[in-house]
C-alpha cells in the first residue's frame, strides 16, 4: 500500500509540475503576442511614415522641376494630383488613428 502512496505522490507531483509549465508556456505565449501586436503597429507607422517621405520626395521633385521648367499647367496638374494624394492619405490616417 505505501507503494501505491508514493507513485501516487510521484504522478501528482509531475502533474503539477505540468500544469506550472502550462501557465508559464500561456504566460509567455501572452507575452510574445503583445510583441507581435506591437511589432504589427510598428510596421503600420513605419508604413505611414513611408508613405509620408515618398509624397515629400514627389514634391520636392516636382520643385525641382518647377525651378528647371516653365510649364505652369502641368506643374499646376501634378501638384493637384499630389494634394489629391495627400488627401486621401491623410483621411485613411484619420480612419486608422
Amino acid at each position: 500500500m505505501f507503494d501505491y502512496e508514493t507513485k501516487l505522490a510521484g504522478i501528482e507531483y509531475k502533474v503539477n509540475q505540468v500544469i506550472d509549465e502550462n501557465k508559464e508556456l500561456k504566460e509567455s505565449l501572452l507575452r510574445q503576442t503583445e510583441r507581435q501586436e506591437e511589432q504589427k503597429e510598428n510596421i503600420k507607422n513605419l508604413n505611414i511614415s513611408l508613405n509620408n517621405l515618398k509624397e515629400e520626395n514627389k514634391i520636392l521633385k516636382l520643385r525641382n522641376t518647377l525651378e528647371e521648367k516653365g510649364d505652369s499647367t502641368e506643374i499646376k496638374l501634378k501638384i493637384n494630383q499630389l494634394i489629391r494624394t495627400i488627401d486621401r492619405s491623410l483621411s485613411l490616417l484619420n480612419k486608422i488613428g
